[in-house]
């Protein structure tokens, strides 16, 4: 089958990368604080990519999940979680998760990894909740056990969303680039271009294919200028993006839009020393209100943050830890105390206004539809000017739909 294809490639690939070596588990619990009683207790696990290639952008979600138990404790539930490393190895993400549930005894999982996928079906055969994040790959999707916290991302399937905001940004050229052994980071630069595409744009570059993390970006910034590209998308690390983005500036290429799905608040230090200068500009998408919106839900994230040590910007992983509590806690308030795995399963499966605490704003989730096209089909963008992020016009969010017939794939 094609999924199973795409799985075993990205498998191959990130084993080829990153050392499959067994997993280390580090056991760690809630913070005390809150104003709740505690009167309930769960055992989590928290599945990430603690170490290896992928722990800059993961590794923070130790963070979001320990926020994520200030929020649960003041609902009266105390959470104590065990952190289990994927050390971004397919061999240690499958580890790892046996010993959650063979040892550990987990109630549910908390998956933040580029490589959850290959711990899924394990997780699935012994009916384990998992919630977190889908951003590895599609068994989130057909897996009914695994809940995202932004929506059942089908990257198959093309949004208006990309074309429309490069038309409101100005861009009428566009160049889009993506990792080859992620199905989703190859799927999102197709994607993006088909959606340019119907939006009547240009797509003068396309390159689905380009090597995990590499910063060797000089031969697609030469393409990209030949092309005349003025609008760039690159489903990437920051340090690959934003290497291409002063790639592309050194040259005498100014691309009119930047846009990245990574790199906002805190990651940006994954760029390097020089990140700030060289994301000079450049927008920045986000699943969840960024704190520049200065909500209530947004400012109970960042106190909740603050309470277990955090400082400055919030990151990708601390947003998608502490969600992930939010959406466990949502079911865990239908099952009652000491649920069943199947049971739990059976509460996510019914929640049908997920907000993540609020920081979906006014475009809450339903667990029950996994046909989706990618979420709310909605984004939050932010750009980053001298040393702030701050939030676009028309852009908090900004809402695609799916576009009728068209799809994408992720084979090269």
């Amino acid at each position: 089958m094609k999924d199973i294809r795409k799985l075993l490639a990205v498998a191959a690939g990130v084993a080829m990368v990153a050392a499959a070596c067994s997993s280390k588990s580090h056991s760690g619990s809630s913070p005390s604080g809150g104003s709740g009683g505690g009167s309930h207790t769960i055992n989590i696990g928290l599945l990430t990519d603690f170490t290896g290639l992928a722990a800059s952008a993961a590794k923070t979600s130790v963070q979001g999940v320990e926020a994520g138990a200030i929020m649960a404790k003041r609902d009266g539930y105390t959470i104590h979680y065990t952190l289990a490393d994927t050390q971004t190895s397919p061999a240690s993400a499958l580890s790892a998760a046996q010993k959650l549930v063979q040892q550990n005894h987990v109630s549910a999982v908390v998956a933040v990894s580029a490589i959850a996928f290959a711990a899924a079906p394990y997780l699935t055969a012994h009916d384990e909740p998992v919630v977190g994040v889908a951003e590895d790959g599609p068994e989130w999707i057909k897996a009914k056990n695994m809940f995202s916290t932004f929506g059942f991302l089908d990257t198959t399937k093309v949004s208006t969303l990309d074309g429309k905001l490069f038309k409101m940004l100005g861009a009428t050229n566009i160049g889009t680039l993506g990792y080859s052994i992620s199905p989703t980071s190859a799927e999102a630069a197709k994607s993006a271009a088909v959606s340019a595409q119907a939006a009547g744009l240009k797509v003068g570059y396309l390159n689905a294919n380009f090597p995990f993390g590499s910063t060797n970006v000089q031969p697609v910034a030469i393409k990209m200028k030949a092309a005349g590209v003025d609008g760039l998308t690159a489903s990437v690390d920051p340090n690959t993006g934003l290497a291409l983005l002063t790639a592309l500036r050194q040259s005498g290429d100014n691309p009119k839009v930047a846009l990245f799905p990574t790199g906002y608040g805190a990651d940006l230090s994954q760029g390097g020393p020089g990140a700030v200068q060289a994301a000079q500009g450049a927008y920045f998408t986000l699943e969840f209100e960024p704190v520049e919106m200065n909500t209530p839900a947004t400012r109970q994230f960042a106190a909740d943050l603050k309470a277990v040590g955090v400082k400055g910007d919030p990151t990708y992983g601390e947003y998608a830890g502490y969600t992930s509590v939010a959406l466990l806690l949502q079911a865990l308030k239908k099952t009652g105390p000491n649920p069943s795995h199947s049971t739990l399963i059976k509460a996510l499966s019914s929640i049908t206004n997920f907000d993540a605490s609020g920081l979906l704003g006014n475009y809450p989730l339903s667990m029950a539809n996994r046909n989706a096209s990618g979420a709310t089909g909605c984004t939050f963008i932010t750009r980053l000017v001298g040393n702030s992020f701050h939030t676009v016009p028309n852009a908090d969010p900004i809402c695609g739909v799916q576009i009728p017939g068209k799809s994408v794939s992720g084979s090269s």
